[in-house]
């Protein structure tokens, strides 16, 4: 009896053992493919994300506008050809002696110059100026974060957004986050560009360093730490 027993608990001990030598290998093998995709991101390498908001926007492509968009148009020395107006589910906009004009999918200064065009029919040389003061949200307008943050969310894009404007808004970093591996990525297709981030040294350490500019269509993943 006392044979079967020992029996019993060395086969216990050997399963232990070997279950134990399972885990830790799964968790080497977790931290080896985590630590893969954090160096690289379909092959890229990862750069440092851009710190000023001038080299930021090199690397953006420029902003169409698109339904449901709000513009301002000012037109120099004719305030009363001047207005606020909300690009139509169509696609169009109608304006003081400009009707039905096509803007969704055209850039504030392409819009600005076809408007110029439209109003030199009863304006000597106008002058006019294009602003999009809300954006409609779609994807190529929004900031989206994903991962190890408290509230994985799509953003509204805003002027000047910053990578802490984000983080505030999300609720910051989870406690299994591994922020310092946080990766941004810009762009689509061969214009794509993978950045790295350092969220934990901005959020933890108080670098401001580490706050750098985002950009409409950005989005940010936060992988899980490997303990």
């Amino acid at each position: 009896m006392r044979q079967l027993d020992a029996h019993k608990d060395a086969t216990g001990v050997l399963t232990m053992t070997k279950t134990t030598n399972l885990f830790r290998f799964a968790l080497a093998a977790l931290a080896g493919l985590a630590l893969a995709a954090c160096s690289t991101i379909s092959g890229e390498k990862l750069a440092a994300a851009p710190s000023s908001a001038s080299d930021a926007a090199s690397a953006a492509p420029d902003y169409l506008i698109g339904p449901l968009d709000k513009l301002e148009i000012f037109v120099w020395r004719a305030p009363e050809l001047s207005t606020n107006v909300t690009v139509r589910p169509d696609g169009r906009i109608s304006t003081p002696l400009v009707e039905d004009m096509v803007a969704a999918g055209k850039t504030p200064s392409l819009l600005a110059n076809d408007i110029e065009g439209a109003l030199r029919e009863f304006v000597k040389t106008p002058e006019v100026t294009v602003i999009v003061s809300d954006f409609s949200s779609t994807f190529d307008q929004q900031v989206r974060v994903l991962g190890e943050a408290q509230q994985p969310i799509a953003l509204p894009y805003q002027a000047g957004m910053t990578t802490l404007d984000v983080m505030v808004a999300v609720g910051g970093l989870t406690e299994f986050a591994a922020g310092n591996r946080a990766v941004l990525i810009r762009g689509q297709g061969e214009d794509r560009q993978s950045y790295r981030l350092k969220l934990d040294d901005l959020l933890r350490k108080g670098n401001i360093a580490a706050n750098v500019p985002v950009l409409p269509g950005d989005v940010i993943l936060i992988p899980e730490s490997v303990f």
